[in-house]
């Protein structure tokens, strides 16, 4: 029963005179006024608290009060988020991390009782709860940082690309039954029948869809197989591309994607370096920064997509045809919430200056080859890159081991570039010059023995090893940090004890538990062992291993004394049998 000024009034006039009826007959009241609104007791309590204000629960005196100061709190805090995994598991608990930190003098984390002034540890949850106070919680430290609105200056300032699979439809023309575009059925393909989905593995479709963020004009274009460098230069290289009806077109100054394989791939970047398109890759689980391309794939779905059902389409030309169709249709018409024009009007506000004309799509495809290539740096800080040494020193952040993408010059002969990003995930490109070696085959600007011994300046690591040194042997400079590790100084002054935890624990006495004795006893064997056979090949070996000179006629002596085999004991009667026979030599007969 809905609530109106009637039933309103009457239900504030029974609280008033249930408040001051005597003990014992409220509930009297209560049951004659439900049956008087036709209301059960449980219904008529609920409405009379739609129309109570209840008084403010009365906030406990210590509310917000807590007893970690918080430099112990960051301690903890700080131990705690370094035993977090990339995943976003922590490996210590709360407990773990003070029981480490308490073992090693680090916290103390006590409370004292004020009716007996015993020191008390703190426990888990009130630690807890000061971290949160501290705002110092792992939890509050993780949550991802506030957002902030992003503005493009032009049409085709910046564009946005992304890749989605298109989960209900594929393409298959294999059969005349299976025929065009397919339509997923729910009971042939789900994760119980994995051999359907796998059989239409390369028949699924995958769209790309783009949008100009200043106008937020949309762009889709159907490819077959998966999400690949290949597909989204085919995609990006048709958005571009002039097209009949279309005023949306023309090469982006900033290209927004996610930090996929596919996207950022050397065969793309270069297609991308040499259209000078800035590739904008947003970091790691921050897919909001391109939202709205996330947007456009959901009103292709139930705009475009969902009529697919009713108008069947043969292959993929067609199918990209309909939806250039459907794309021209909806930019013209349907008007952006943000800047109140159609997208399309929106785009053509944009500039001479700012409508960079694209090639052709056949010199587009010729731009993806000469993909950058990684190069080990050397202890002398070069690389070598198609057959040539080339100096990477001034490269920022360079440092010995690590590996560089490599890539032509295609303006500087003697010059490779060295593809860098900044803090933005910005694409870079930085010029390295040819190492020049003399007829002696020494680099020109080598240092000469005698003259001059300078070292090359630190890179990143050396600056950082030596401040790690420093740190660990608790010195302000190098050479006394240096001194001390000769000098076999124990690090961090030998006040970290990795085992404290272990000898500070208690001692637990364990009580006896009872058992049954075993009835132990000695065996003697009453028959001795059998005598192990010998076969006549291994008897023959064994002769031979003591030195008796075995020749067909012994062979023949010994299979005829032992057809059966040689019992192992008889080895010694049989030795000496055969070295008498040995020594036996037949003399010719002759008359005298």
């Amino acid at each position: 029963m809905a609530l109106n000024p009637a039933i309103v009034a009457r239900l504030v006039q029974l609280v008033q005179a249930a408040s001051s009826a005597p003990r014992g007959t409220k509930q009297a009241l209560y049951d004659a006024a439900g049956a008087e609104l036709g209301m059960s007791t449980a219904t008529l309590h609920r409405h009379i608290g739609k129309v109570t204000v209840k008084p403010e629960r009365k906030q406990r005196s210590d509310a917000g009060d807590v007893q970690l100061s918080r430099e112990e709190a960051i301690a903890i805090s700080a131990l705690l988020t370094t035993s977090h995994r990339k995943t976003g598991k922590r490996l210590l608990s709360i407990g773990q991390a003070v029981d480490t930190l308490i073992s090693n003098c680090e916290i103390r984390a006590e409370s004292m009782d004020a009716a007996t002034g015993e020191l008390k540890r703190l426990s888990d949850s009130a630690i807890a709860r000061a971290l949160r106070s501290y705002s110092l919680h792992p939890d509050q430290l993780n949550r991802p940082a506030p957002a902030v609105e992003l503005k493009s200056l032009h049409p085709n300032h910046v564009w946005q690309i992304d890749a989605s699979l298109c989960v209900l439809y594929y393409l298959n023309a294999r059969t005349a039954k299976e025929s065009g575009l397919q339509v997923m059925e729910r009971d042939k393909f789900y994760k119980n029948k994995p051999g359907n989905l796998k059989r239409i593995e390369a028949d699924r479709v995958w769209s790309y869809e783009v949008t100009d963020h200043n106008s937020g004009a949309i762009f889709v274009h159907y490819v077959m197989g998966a999400e690949s460098g290949t597909n989204l230069a085919e995609s990006f290289i048709a958005a571009i591309q002039k097209r009949e009806n279309d005023p949306m077109h023309g090469v982006p100054f900033i290209l927004m994607m996610d930090m996929g394989s596919a996207n950022t791939s050397g065969l793309f970047a270069n297609l991308a370096r040499r259209l000078q398109v800035d590739l904008i890759a947003h970091a790691p689980g921050n897919a909001r920064a391109t939202g709205q391309v996330e947007k456009a794939r959901d009103q292709i779905e139930r705009s475009f997509e969902s009529g697919l059902r009713l108008q069947p389409v043969a292959d993929l030309a067609e199918l990209n045809a309909c939806a250039q169709r459907w794309a021209c249709w909806y930019n013209a018409n349907k008007v952006h919430s943000r800047h109140g024009k159609t997208r399309y009007d929106q785009w053509l506000t944009i500039g001479a200056e700012q409508l960079r004309i694209a090639p052709p799509a056949a010199l587009c495809f010729e731009l993806l080859t000469a993909t950058p290539e990684s190069r080990k740096v050397t202890d002398t800080l070069t690389v070598s890159f198609k057959g040539r040494e080339f100096d990477v020193r001034t490269v920022p952040g360079v440092m010995v081991g690590e590996r560089l993408q490599i890539t032509h010059n295609p303006y500087a002969l003697d010059a490779a570039q060295v593809l860098l990003k900044d803090g933005d995930g910005n694409e870079l490109l930085h010029s390295v010059p040819v190492v020049l070696r003399n007829e002696d085959g020494f680099r020109e600007d080598a240092n000469t023995i005698g003259e001059d011994y300078g070292r090359p300046a630190d890179t990143v690591l050396e600056t950082h090893r030596k401040e790690v040194q420093r740190f660990a042997y608790e010195a302000q400079t190098d050479e006394a940090a240096e001194a001390k590790r000769k000098a076999g100084a124990v690090p961090f002054g030998g006040r970290i004890d990795p085992y404290k935890v272990i000898e500070q624990a208690p001692q637990r006495t364990y009580l006896p538990k009872a058992g049954v004795d075993i009835a132990t006893g000695t065996t003697t064997r009453s028959t001795p062992l059998p005598v192990r056979m010998l076969s006549q090949f291994e008897a023959a070996q064994a002769l031979k291993d003591r030195g008796v000179a075995m020749n067909k006629e012994l062979v023949a002596t010994l299979r005829s004394l032992h057809p059966e085999g040689v019992p192992e004991d008889q080895l010694d009667a049989l030795e000496a049998r055969l070295t008498v026979r040995g020594g036996l030599r037949v003399v010719a007969g002759g008359g005298v």
